[in-house]
């Protein structure tokens, strides 16, 4: 059969001989992905050795060596074979390899010579997923330096060829026009609150009434996930005639087969799929196509330390692409259910994963493979430093690299495993407590959607699979014993503290006696722990709908969830927001068992807050997993620089000072201050210098109403100094000094000024009005014998000589034995009565 990409062969195959590298642009359909490789392998530069193809899925990479298999009257793992994750076809005959782009980057890390590899082909290179991304640039980098004859190509469905050129080193750039098929888009749009199941369902039916005159005709509908998928499949009842396909990850290879390859009995195929149709496969007997226009990513949320799936419109290369797979064959026709001018507002392509993703297993394997730094690498997009520099945090705190940024045997062993790194370390701890067996379970149920069914619960998951009879289900428990003997392959390294013995469980180890809920009946929940000790999660409510974690993140869980009842959760998967992502999966914990994993992130915290309703300092002791309390207690053995501390907090920050109990002579002294223009004592200059004059006073002390009011005097009098007292009693005299002998304190904070209350007779013989500081007069509030007032005045001469003689006439007739002079300026000041002054001058 003579393909697009044949007509330009001899032109690849003679830049190939003369150079290392080459980059190859053919469209969908035009056959490159299993025309090129068997194209190479009479090569001399080959001479007999393997040709490794790259592809982007495991479907794709199964589907491309059957096809190349079935092309040259081979089975697979013969000529051909292929090696995925969960399955595997070679033979000591295989000449050409398709693997997924995750086990060439394990390949090449253990093998950076590739020996016995003549050449890496880089299919559907333009989908730059990071996996695809990362090999390209070790496999440059190792031509580089060790293998100049390894041939590379990049082989891409869309013209950016000379980008991958440029990266290549000046790399000829080979095009293919690729087979052209009439296609006729059609934009149905859709309903912004229509459910996408329904429309796509709708859709489908339009499809089958408008292709009635085609029975043949399939159609495949892209939707954005497999619940999407399962409730299409609901909507639809095929007609006679035809058949319904599901096509995705989880799908066991026998149903996957099935939806690609013809119908046996010629039937009409509807399939309903992922964007895992996208590219790389060609469905047989496709000629329509409905496109939801969505698309379902994962996105890592870096504030979250997590990654999720988003939901989201596809690109406009990803639309192009899907539309394509109508017209492979022949003429075509795509369904899309937005409007044609929509199209425009999509976003031109998918970003680079390598600018969105977790790139922790990237920099741990340039650092195993000696790149301190992944940028140094060669990239079409250099990876983002900010996620470089959290990728570097986080495989400190798995113990996989150093403070240097250097492997450590840890991170080694971590890395020789085929996993991403947290389930590396689980797989790697797990082992050293004898889980090696359920790490690798868990791991594999972690990384296989749809084993065990959908339940959260791990632990039920786990228990389903084991029994869950397939293909699929066959080939995860063997890769699961195949982790279980590598974990068992890399001992405990040497001078790292071995964790405690692992508890027994329920029913998930060999010693599991499905019993009750003890330190041994939570194996899958400690394997999960030791992958994502940050997701250690706590109940917050009765109803168990919130949780909080101990990496800071709050988390939602559908109450009726059997899981909701528990406490603690060990939680592995979640979606949504990072402010309450919904719990995908978890498994039930004990909070000893917690305590007991993580003791040495435990830590006991002592805080020293004010509490403003009763002015106290409390002291509490708490212990935390990360952001999760464990126990909080008050704490009598308080540092007491603490609780003065935080009595100073509550004053300088909180309430101010007028929560210290103050007494008049304190407050005297600071109003006297204020009047006199001293600020030592203002409410600004002693907030400022709290720590200065306040501390003292607080010596021994819990409570702020209980400082001895004396020692606040004491504090504002040593504030002030000898100097600064003088100098306020200069200018604020606290006291006036009568004739007759009397004292009596000055008002400051009268609203007429600096005021004294006294009586009048105290000022007999005082011909000029008393003045303080700079000659201000004092206000003079004069009284009665009995403490009533009289009189006002800032004039004593023009009193005495104004209203005097009345207000001595009135006095003389209510208390007639108190002298009441008529020349109250030259009268002798007294207090006394007439008869008492009369015996004190007799007696004299």
């Amino acid at each position: 059969m003579t393909l697009p990409i044949h007509a330009v062969l001899p032109d690849l195959l003679a830049a190939l001989r003369e150079r290392s590298t080459a980059v190859l642009v053919a469209p969908p359909g035009a056959g490159k992905t299993t025309a090129v490789a068997p194209a190479l392998l009479d090569e001399a530069w080959v001479a007999g050795g393997e040709i490794l193809l790259l592809s982007p899925r495991r479907l794709a990479a199964r589907a491309a060596a059957e096809r190349m298999a079935a092309l040259a009257d081979e089975r697979p793992g013969e000529t051909y074979g292929y090696a995925t994750r969960m399955d595997s076809r070679r033979s000591a005959r295989t000449r050409v390899t398709v693997v997924t782009e995750g086990i060439f980057v394990n390949r090449i890390q253990s093998d950076p010579e590739l020996a016995g590899v003549s050449a890496v082909l880089f299919d559907e290179v333009h989908e730059r997923s990071l996996d695809s991304d990362f090999g390209l640039a070790l496999a440059l980098d190792a031509q580089a330096a060790l293998r100049p004859d390894l041939r590379l190509v990049a082989m891409s469905a869309t013209l950016d060829g000379a980008r991958f050129s440029t990266l290549m080193g000046g790399a000829p750039v080979i095009e293919s026009e690729g087979r052209s098929h009439p296609l006729d888009c059609i934009h149905l749009g859709r309903a912004a609150e229509a459910r996408i199941e329904d429309s796509v369902a709708a859709a489908i039916k339009q499809a089958l009434r408008e292709a009635a005159d085609d029975p043949v005709a399939g159609i495949l509908a892209f939707l954005p996930g497999v619940a999407e998928i399962e409730r299409t499949a609901e909507r639809i009842d095929p007609p006679p005639g035809t058949i319904l396909h599901k096509l995705h990850g989880s799908l066991d290879p026998a149903a996957q087969r099935a939806a690609i390859q013809p119908d046996p009995q010629g039937r009409r195929k509807i399939v309903l799929a992922t964007s895992i149709a996208e590219t790389s496969l060609t469905l047989d007997g496709i000629r329509i196509v409905v496109d939801s226009g969505l698309a379902r990513r994962p996105r890592y949320d870096r504030a979250a330390g997590m990654t999720r799936l988003v939901t989201e419109r596809a690109s406009q290369a990803a639309v192009t692409q899907r539309a394509g797979r109508a017209a492979r064959q022949g003429p075509g026709t795509a369904y899309r259910l937005w409007d044609a001018a929509a199209t425009a507002g999509l976003p031109r392509f998918d970003p680079p994963e390598i600018l969105e993703a977790d790139l922790s297993a990237l920099t741990l394997d340039c650092a195993i493979w000696g790149v301190s730094d992944p940028r140094e690498l060669a990239w079409l997009d250099p990876p983002p430093q900010a996620a470089i520099d959290e990728a570097r945090a986080r495989l400190m705190a798995l113990e996989a690299l150093d403070a240097d940024g250097r492997p450590t045997p840890h991170g080694k062993a971590i890395a020789g495993l085929p996993l991403p790194p947290r389930l590396g370390h689980m797989l790697v701890r797990a082992g050293e407590r004898g889980l090696a067996r359920t790490a690798a379970q868990v791991a594999v149920l972690l990384g296989e959607r749809g084993l065990g069914g959908p339940d959260a619960d791990l632990e039920h998951r786990l228990r389903r699979w084991r029994s869950e009879r397939g293909a699929r289900a066959e080939a995860a428990r063997k890769l699961a014993e195949r982790w279980a003997r590598l974990a068992s392959d890399h001992p405990h390294p040497s001078g790292a503290a071995p964790l405690p013995p692992a508890p027994q469980g329920r029913g998930t180890g060999p010693a599991a006696t499905g019993g009750g809920q003890g330190e041994g009946d939570h194996e899958v929940a400690v394997c999960v722990a030791l992958a994502f000790p940050d997701r250690i999660a706590r109940r917050r409510d009765g109803s168990g709908e919130t949780w909080a974690s101990a990496g800071g993140r709050g988390f939602k869980l559908d109450p009726t969830s059997s899981l909701a009842r528990h406490e603690w959760l060990a939680v592995a998967e979640t979606q949504g927001m990072a402010a309450g992502a919904r719990i995908l999966s978890a498994a039930p914990i004990d909070g000893a068992v917690v305590e007991g994993l993580f003791a040495l992130r435990i830590a006991t915290r002592r805080t020293v807050r004010f509490d403003p309703a009763t002015g106290r300092a409390e002291a509490t002791r708490e212990r935390r997993l990360g952001a999760i309390r464990l126990s909080s207690g008050p704490d009598t053995q308080a540092d007491p620089d603490e609780i003065a501390a935080a009595l100073l907090d509550g004053v300088r920050n909180k309430h101010g000072l007028d929560l210290l109990p103050w007494s008049a002579a304190a407050s005297a002294l600071r109003t006297r201050a204020a009047y006199a223009g001293i600020a030592d004592l203002s409410d600004e200059a002693l907030i400022a210098d709290l720590d200065d004059w306040l501390p003292p006073a607080l010596a021994g002390k819990r409570r702020l109403d209980v400082i001895d009011p004396h020692a606040l005097t004491h504090a504002l009098q040593n504030r002030l100094g000898w100097e600064g007292q003088k100098a306020l009693d200069g200018r604020a005299p606290a006291r006036f000094e009568t004739p007759a002998g009397s004292s009596h304190e000055i008002d400051y904070a009268a609203e007429a000024g600096p005021t004294v209350e006294l009586r009048v007779q105290s000022l007999f013989g005082l011909s000029t009005h008393p003045t303080i500081g700079d000659k201000v007069p004092l206000v003079l509030s004069l009284t009665s014998p009995a403490g009533r007032p009289i009189q006002t005045t800032r004039d004593l001469p023009g009193f005495w000589k104004g209203s005097w003689a009345d207000v001595a006439k009135e006095m003389r007739g209510r208390y007639p034995r108190h002298p009441w002079p008529d020349d109250p300026a030259n009268a002798s000041a007294t207090l006394r009565t007439k008869n008492a002054d009369a015996r004190r001058n007799g007696a004299r």
